[in-house]
């Protein structure tokens, strides 16, 4: 697995991990089922079983059917897609993907989000960030 996990992935790859990590664990009919315009359910195995090859997933077997967790806590994958993310769209700019989300989010944020927002930010400042 590369240094930023999720960044080598393909469209349909990163598709199948969303619906793995929203649901938790998964079956290839689950996953399927979830899928946009799904292709066969053989295909779906196939990309499962690559994914897991490309040590994103692992499974366990419940009878007849293989069960799909991601390799990676939820919260790894975040901070790496996050990074990603910054570093393609924003020429890692924290502060232009910061500018850009609050520019999306403008007249929707309440003000305990607002106020939490500037907390992290005074936190960011103190620790020399």
């Amino acid at each position: 697995m590369s240094r930023e996990p999720h960044a080598e992935l393909s469209r349909r790859e990163r598709q199948i991990m969303d619906i793995i990590y929203r649901r938790g664990k998964a079956s290839a009919t689950e996953v399927m089922d979830e899928l946009p315009d799904p292709p066969s359910y053989s295909a779906v195995r196939a990309m499962l079983r690559i994914l897991e090859e490309k040590g994103y997933l692992t499974h366990e077997q419940d009878g007849q059917t293989y069960i799909y967790s991601p390799t990676l806590d939820r919260e790894r994958a975040r901070e790496s897609a996050l990074k990603h993310l910054v570093t393609t769209f924003f020429d890692g700019s924290t502060e232009q993907a910061v500018a850009a989300l609050l520019d999306i989010s403008s007249g929707r944020l309440s003000e305990a989000e607002l106020d939490r927002l500037a907390k992290l930010i005074e936190e960011a400042k103190k620790e020399g960030r």
